[in-house]
């Protein structure tokens, strides 16, 4: 979402005469885009805005000025805090503020046309009107994928989550500015779109029709535009898996066979400390009807070792439900407070070490079914993006419909294309694969 949110900063400022350069040194604007979720977040932002302000002053001495702002869930969790520990910053703003960029950039531009104090700009408000009714079209990024934002914010209020305060509560976007935008997408040369949301599948915006659509409902919609092939989406929570969205996964060629699926723990009693409404059975339940609408699908999930409380039972009742679902791959992380979460005040917090040893052991089993995914694709074809040349000449990248890096000797005008391609060899984090038809235009 965040490289979503980047791309439509950009475009905010494109008509005051800005365009994206490849290295702050050539940057008239820097914006340092955070993200929440992992651990020393804001440790590791203050740490950036240390180096970029010695490129500032650098700046300054050559009579050039560099504006900094720092934006996303680290500049809405830390406000004025921000502004206290690096003064030096221009613009401070949440993820809901980032369509108001121009007014901040001109009022930081009057303080200094007025020679008054500088003073810097915060802006960390929910607004009542919707920051996708007032930004520009997206323009496009001549790329084969393209990520689209249809839901933001959370009101499930996980324990260990930061989300409900930093983006604030559920929304979605009207179906058909969606259905608007992913055709212009599709008309820039875009051919894969994911779906994104802090809970996707509780997606329910207003249609054209005049009803509520469902995430099942948009993907029916989108998937009727001309030269759109692939369909995906994340992330979502097993509780909003519904019936229409499983018949998607059936009945709707152009969404892939592949769905993030976080579990987070496998005993019952530490997911009711998460808030996570759900048992380790009903998340087991949830996995059999995805494989029954679509049986080649591929799974990845979180998971999160240590939560305070968890015993060693309660671990192994993880790496249970790990064994049983079998991931193509995941992302599994030692539990870490934040600030202002409920989960940060509860008792009886796991030692580092015990978390430590137990991350590596579900990372062991993670990483196991990763490749023994990978190694089961062997000898078949899929259909391959190539996306981008690879490390070697003579060498193309793209990704399979199960999120697999697919790596593969091809001419470059095969690049931009789909083809068909016979996996050779599954890997650890990638497969190899061999052309085995005449590509296919991608757009």
């Amino acid at each position: 979402m965040n490289v979503y949110d980047s791309d439509r900063m950009a475009d905010v400022v494109a008509p005051l005469g800005y365009r994206p350069v490849d290295a702050p040194d050539d940057a008239d604007l820097v914006i340092v885009n955070t993200c929440h979720i992992r651990e020393k977040a804001a440790e590791k932002t203050y740490s950036e805005l240390g180096r970029l302000r010695q490129l500032q002053d650098r700046k300054a001495t050559e009579g050039r000025r560099m504006l900094l702002a720092v934006a996303g869930c680290v500049a809405q969790a830390e406000g004025e805090e921000i502004l206290r520990r690096a003064p030096f910053v221009d613009m401070v703003f949440g993820p809901q503020a980032y369509h108001k960029l121009p007014e901040m950039i001109a009022r930081i531009h009057r303080q200094a046309d007025g020679g008054g104090r500088r003073r810097g700009v915060l802006d960390t408000e929910f607004p009542v009107e919707p920051k996708f009714d007032h930004l520009p079209q997206n323009t496009g990024r001549q790329s084969l994928t393209a990520f689209l934002t249809v839901q933001e914010g959370c009101d499930k209020f996980c324990t260990f989550c930061v989300v409900p305060y930093t983006r604030g509560a559920e929304y979605s976007r009207d179906a058909a500015a969606i259905v608007t935008e992913a055709k212009r997408l599709v008309d820039d040369g875009v051919v894969e779109i994911t779906l994104l949301g802090q809970n996707v599948n509780a997606y329910h915006g207003h249609g054209p029709d005049g009803r509520d659509w469902s995430l099942a409902r948009l993907i029916d919609g989108l998937a009727e535009i001309d030269g759109l092939a692939r369909l995906r989406y994340t992330t979502s929570h097993p509780r909003d898996m519904s019936d229409d969205l499983y018949a998607a996964h059936r009945d709707c060629e152009k969404l892939m066979p592949y769905l993030h699926l976080p579990a987070q723990a496998g005993a019952d009693r530490v997911l009711q400390a998460m808030n996570r409404h759900y048992t380790g059975a009903e998340y087991i339940d949830a996995v059999a009807r995805l494989r029954e609408a679509r049986p080649d699908i591929a799974l990845s999930g979180d998971f999160i070792v240590g939560f305070p409380g968890e015993s060693d039972r309660e671990f192994e009742a993880t790496l249970d439900l790990v064994r049983q679902v079998g991931y193509a791959q995941a992302y599994s992380f030692k539990y870490s407070s934040r600030p202002g979460t409920p989960a940060a005040e509860l008792p009886m917090q796991v030692p580092e070490d015990v978390k430590a040893e137990r991350l590596d052991a579900l990372q062991e089993l993670l990483n196991h079914q990763q490749v023994t995914f990978n190694k089961d694709t062997e000898g078949r074809t899929v259909p391959v993006l190539l996306e981008r040349e690879g490390r070697r000449p003579g060498q193309l990248v793209g990704r399979s419909p199960y999120m697999q890096a697919v790596h593969v000797d091809a001419p470059a005008d095969r690049l931009g294309t789909m083809a068909d391609v016979r996996i050779t060899a599954g890997l650890s984090n990638s497969v190899a694969g061999t052309l085995e038809s005449a590509a296919t235009a991608a757009a």
